[in-house]
């Protein structure tokens, strides 16, 4: 076949347009058979994977965060939460007291016993909060021991009802009444009370071996009286500087079952006529030993729940010949943070002297040797003088 046509030796224009035509078919055949076009979804999108990426590391880098801020959260939890079981704590306890004036009461009413004139005041005395309560702990024979501390260290009148108002401090005379009710040394308390108006009544037969019963029956009645922080139990030989004492009680306000004093642990005494003489000292063993650790007697203060603990549970809790053994005694199956301050239990001048004059000054100032200030009727204004915190101590303080 002649492909070419003329002298020029070119392809004529009919073959080169059917091999054109040709070509173009034979490419749209090839590339069907060989080249499938990629779905749509599999096209690359533009910046698709720096977008990815850029997503996966602000997710490691959020997560890292999202995890510090969570165990910072679980911090704050278990903080918050401790702080709930100490609120929980005060609450329960606030509550118990409560229950336990009610219960108080309805027994005093029920049993036809006489009703101290606390309970007759306005409700708005209950429910008011104290920062403590001092019971005095004296006898009937103690009118000048009274007298001592009315013109030393305790406030009088006007002055000792300010102390109630502008820094919720109570201080009463703890007394009894005498086997025989209503006679002669009863009618001199009485006249005494409306003089001074500064005795707490409590229903309990006075008597040197029923101290253990006494401090219990305070307790009791205090808890049921007034709202404070803590309860004090001082002995009315004993020189106190209020100021010191609220200082040192306002330290551990914020703890539940608090029982704070001078600690102690004292040898048992089994032999019959010694001076605390213990007649259970078999419940403590071979002759020799010692008690466990409790606060001395001369003063000693406990918080409000272990208060309400001895009010709920006075009718169970054992007496001991020596009511600080006994007091501690109770608080032996608690889970009770015992606190020892000698602060509370510093000598008499020069030793208190000494310390005020270095600016460490004494809560309760008494003798070792006598248990007290040894002749305090007279005494106690010396210790008074060289050991005082000073007038406006108590007035400037805060609690």
């Amino acid at each position: 076949m002649n492909w070419r046509k003329g002298g020029d030796g070119g392809v004529s224009r009919r073959w080169a347009v059917l091999l054109c035509l040709g070509s173009f078919c034979l490419g749209l055949l090839f590339t069907n058979r060989m080249w499938t076009l990629p779905e749509a979804t599999e096209i690359a999108r533009p910046n698709q994977n720096d977008e990815e990426g850029s997503k996966v590391a602000a997710g490691d880098c959020g997560s890292k965060k999202v995890q510090e801020l969570q165990s910072y959260k679980d911090v704050l939890q278990v903080q918050d939460a401790h702080q709930d079981v100490q609120t929980l704590d005060k609450t329960i306890a606030s509550l118990e007291t409560e229950l336990s004036a009610a219960r108080t009461l309805q027994e005093s009413l029920l049993n036809g016993s006489p009703v101290a004139e606390e309970f007759k005041v306005s409700e708005s005395i209950v429910k008011r909060k104290y920062r403590m309560v001092i019971g005095i702990n004296t006898a009937f024979s103690s009118r000048k021991r009274r007298d001592s501390i009315r013109y030393t260290w305790m406030p009088r009148g006007e002055q000792r009802k300010r102390l109630e108002e502008e820094k919720g401090i109570i201080i009463r005379f703890v007394i009894g009444h005498s086997a025989i009710s209503g006679g002669i040394i009863d009618r001199a308390i009485e006249a005494e009370d409306r003089k001074h108006g500064d005795f707490m009544k409590i229903d309990h037969v006075e008597g040197y071996l029923a101290l253990s019963g006494k401090t219990k029956t305070y307790f009791s009645t205090a808890v049921s009286l007034w709202d404070a922080d803590f309860y004090v139990k001082v002995d009315d030989d004993v020189h106190v500087n209020i100021a010191t004492l609220g200082q040192i009680l306002s330290k551990h306000a914020w703890k539940p079952r608090v029982y704070i004093g001078c600690m102690k642990s004292g040898p048992v005494l089994s032999e019959k006529g010694v001076r605390y003489y213990e007649p259970e000292h078999w419940k403590f063993g071979e002759p020799g030993n010692k008690y466990f650790r409790h606060a001395t007697g001369q003063l000693y203060a406990i918080s409000k729940d272990l208060a309400t603990y001895i009010s709920i549970n006075k009718h169970v809790l054992h007496q001991y010949i020596n009511e600080d053994v006994s007091l501690g005694s109770w608080f032996l199956g608690l889970d009770a943070e015992h606190i020892d301050d000698r602060r509370l239990c510093c000598g008499t001048p020069p030793d208190c002297e000494w310390k005020a004059q270095a600016g460490n000054i004494c809560a309760a100032s008494f003798d070792w040797k006598c248990s007290g200030i040894c002749n305090s009727e007279g005494r106690i204004w010396e210790v008074h003088n060289k050991c005082a915190e000073g007038d406006k101590a108590l007035w400037n303080s805060t609690f």
